[in-house]
């Protein structure tokens, strides 16, 4: 049995957060031994807790904290893993060069800089890999593993727990509230949108701006903000439709966890739901930064349940072949294996 050591200090929210705890969780399922180093976070440390993991809790302070560096070097040579999986910039700059594999995961086009001592690089998009290639990465050393969500069936819950009428359409949308997200456009989107309601599940630095921009053009009545929701599936399984409005978006966790839910997804053509979507198959895409085209698409879903059905049907196919929690925790297993040996 391969030997890992996952080391992460991400934020408290976010989509590679959220993946890094369900693939802790998937591979500890799976028999995998393990150790993981990450930034102290109570809520993620109880629910790596809760499936087994016993995680080392580190400060993961910028450039001049050597403490965290000391404390994770010190775990290491005790541990003596076969790989050592970083995730994302910060983790993976204070992984020292080693008697094991480095390997990292990149959930988008990071400055590689923060990547000289790792021997593997892992992108969760071909594009991502191609970046890597192109950026003159040995061909052999970057791989390709998608993400998975959850794919346990949701149970709709009680619309009024979130002030909205039973009998409207209801579109949700989910993730941090960054400008990269563009939930201002879906926001505008509303304005043509008459009757419809939408769930905004998610926190972040643009919460006024938004709060503000739906109440500026006369939505806010049917724009709910429901703050950072870590299990959504039930909040999915509510909505008739659910909506990834990004400008920027390497994969697109949101168009999976809408596919596990069977329910037809809309997204703006940004890089990762353009690679997931075929338009009018398996999903809808709308230009990226244009709120009359999204409205366009979105009452094209909501209006027409046949067409609806078909999309999130092909969906949850794709889903079901490709996005699963047993397929994606084989394939970095398998990794493991190819690259330890």
């Amino acid at each position: 049995m391969v030997k890992l050591l996952q080391a992460i200090a991400g934020a408290p929210h976010g989509g590679a957060e959220l993946f890094f705890t369900r693939l802790a969780i998937g591979l500890e399922e799976a028999g995998q031994q393990q150790i993981i180093l990450m930034r102290k976070d109570k809520e993620r440390a109880q629910l790596l807790r809760d499936a087994s993991i016993c995680p080392v809790e580190l400060r993961f302070g910028a450039r001049f904290d050597f403490l965290t560096q000391w404390k994770m070097k010190r775990v290491i040579d005790s541990y003596k893993p076969d790989i050592v999986l970083s995730w994302m910039n910060r983790a993976t700059s204070k992984i020292y060069k080693g008697p094991f594999v480095h390997a990292a995961r990149l959930g988008g086009y990071y400055n590689l800089k923060y990547y000289k001592n790792c021997d593997h690089l892992i992108g969760n998009t071909p594009q991502i890999v191609e970046y890597l290639k192109r950026s003159n990465w040995p061909v052999g050393k970057c791989h390709y593993i998608p993400n998975f969500v959850d794919q346990e069936k949701g149970t709709p819950i009680d619309r009024a727990n979130f002030n909205t009428p039973n009998e409207v359409p209801l579109i949700i949308s989910l993730g941090r509230l960054h400008k990269n997200k563009a939930f201002d456009v879906l926001i505008k989107a509303m304005v043509e949108l008459k009757d419809t309601f939408l769930w905004l599940a998610g926190d972040g630095e643009e919460l006024s701006t938004l709060t503000s921009l739906a109440e500026e053009i006369g939505v806010s009545e049917r724009v709910k903000f429901l703050g950072w929701q870590r299990d959504t599936k039930n909040l999915i399984a509510t909505c008739d439709a659910l909506i990834c409005p990004s400008r920027h978006e390497p994969l697109g966790n949101v168009v999976l966890e809408g596919w596990a839910q069977s329910k037809p997804v809309i997204a703006a053509a940004s890089d990762g739901p353009r690679y997931l979507i075929e338009h009018g198959k398996n999903g809808l895409l709308s230009p990226v930064d244009d709120p009359i085209s999204l409205a366009s698409a979105i009452k094209d879903v909501l209006n027409d349940s046949k067409s609806s059905k078909a999309l999130a049907k092909a969906g949850k196919s794709i889903f079901m072949s490709n996005f699963t929690k047993s397929i994606v925790v084989s394939k970095y297993q398998d990794l493991f294996d190819k690259i330890s040996s």
